[in-house]
């Protein structure tokens, strides 16, 4: 194999392991662990409307099995930056870097986007079903 082929698998890669994350926070996190009715109580609670969180979660789910598949990922990468950037504007932002401090830090919010923004950048690589139209 040359480098351009394992640097192509390497975009593969970063695109289903992003996909995977975008999964596990919604449906791990949002769904199975606070529930829909939960996650909406925490949006109001930081000033934002309840509804937000039924379509952040719904993007996210539908985003992630997106990337993992490779629908289009360049695109849905960046159409899903807006979450991870909401969380660190709105949830995280005052509360340290690590997300271990008292209500979650911002370090992996911040990994999110920056995935997100590179995953753009490279596109979908190889075995994506639908790949993105090429930028310029």
């Amino acid at each position: 194999m040359t480098q351009d082929r394992f640097s192509a698998y390497g975009v593969a890669v970063l695109r289903v392991s992003l996909g995977v994350m975008y999964l596990a926070h919604s449906i791990v996190l949002k769904l199975l662990t606070y529930g829909l009715p939960g996650t909406a109580a925490y949006f109001e609670s930081i000033a934002l409307p309840g509804w937000l969180a039924y379509f952040t979660f719904a993007a996210e789910a539908v985003g992630g099995v997106l990337l993992v598949l490779g629908v289009q990922a360049r695109w849905v990468a960046l159409a899903l930056v807006p979450a991870p950037l909401g969380a660190i504007i709105w949830a995280h932002a005052g509360n340290g870097w690590v997300f271990t401090a008292p209500g979650g830090g911002w370090e992996y919010s911040a990994y999110l986007v920056v995935l997100s923004v590179v995953q753009f950048l490279l596109g979908d690589g190889p075995h994506a079903l639908r790949p993105s139209r090429a930028l310029g």
